[in-house]
């Protein structure tokens, strides 16, 4: 099983938590905590054997406590699969890599479904047997047609995280509003940082000397979510702009399969316009 909470920091939560968890045959196997001096909040992130205790039972008993210590947590069974829908558009270079990953088991998921403003067609060098694709297209005048029909699919699907995969579309407010805390976005970040059409260009002329990637959780405002996973890679005068779109790729690909892996895996919690990331 894996319990997350975060409550205002007060003493005895670990002990509390500990003494539920030996007074019900658990064995904890690892655990990570962060005390936020901050903000004044605790984080916490325990794995353990129930024995033969099932995850309702021990939510419902866990209840209590966490009402008194007020506590925002999760608790499921660690083998139990999210509901995953990938978004994207023309380019595929993190799709692709989702794909793989999610075949290969490295991804603990259920893939809801793939959803794509572009057809079927767009993909035919990638392997989409066995993939729920979902073709909606959007233009200027069919956006909110097309968002309500999104958002349809993904209640029907039940899905729990959606993941823009490098998906050119930017979300309304009203979704982006729904999927608070669970839509993961990927997007080139520089230093200093580019904006608009042709990003590695134009970091090309400026001549930077590093480019990176973001995984963020989706807000209303713009690219300002709260930040998942970072990574940047060193450039030299020899890259072109070639180079730097194909080491741009590489560093998307990771630094989104890392996001996705560990808000699979309960590693990611809220702190306000930041997170809390217990990584492996």
């Amino acid at each position: 099983m894996i319990l997350t909470l975060a409550c205002p920091d007060r003493p005895g939560i670990v002990a509390r938590v500990s003494a539920f968890l030996f007074e019900r045959g658990g064995n904890i196997l690892d655990a990570q905590q962060f005390d936020d001096e901050e903000t004044g909040r605790f984080f916490m992130r325990v794995v353990f054997d129930a024995g033969r205790e099932s995850a309702e039972s021990l939510r419902d008993a866990f209840a209590p406590h966490a009402q008194e210590f007020g506590m925002d947590w999760t608790l499921r069974g660690a083998k139990d699969k999210k509901r995953v829908m990938i978004l994207a558009s023309q380019q595929d270079h993190c799709l692709a890599d989702l794909l793989y990953r999610w075949r290969r088991g490295e991804l603990p998921m259920t893939l809801a479904a793939v959803v794509s403003n572009h057809a079927a067609d767009t993909y035919a060098h990638l392997d989409l047997s066995g993939v729920p694709f979902h073709h909606l297209p959007v233009a200027r005048d069919t956006k909110m047609e097309q968002e309500a029909a999104l958002w349809k699919l993904i209640q029907d699907t039940e899905t729990e995280l959606v993941v823009l995969a490098r998906y050119m579309q930017v979300l309304s407010d009203g979704l982006a509003a729904k999927l608070e805390g669970r839509c993961i976005n990927i997007h080139h970040s520089f230093l200093p940082g580019f904006k608009g059409a042709r990003p590695y260009h134009q970091a090309h002329q400026r001549g930077v000397k590093v480019i990176g990637a973001t995984a963020h959780y989706v807000t209303a405002d713009l690219d300002e979510g709260p930040i998942i996973e970072q990574d940047v890679e060193r450039i030299s005068h020899r890259d072109t702009p070639k180079d730097l779109i194909r080491k741009g790729r590489d560093i998307e690909r990771r630094v989104l399969a890392r996001a996705v892996r560990w808000r699979l895996e309960d590693r990611v919690l809220l702190n306000g316009s930041k997170t809390v990331v217990f990584t492996d």
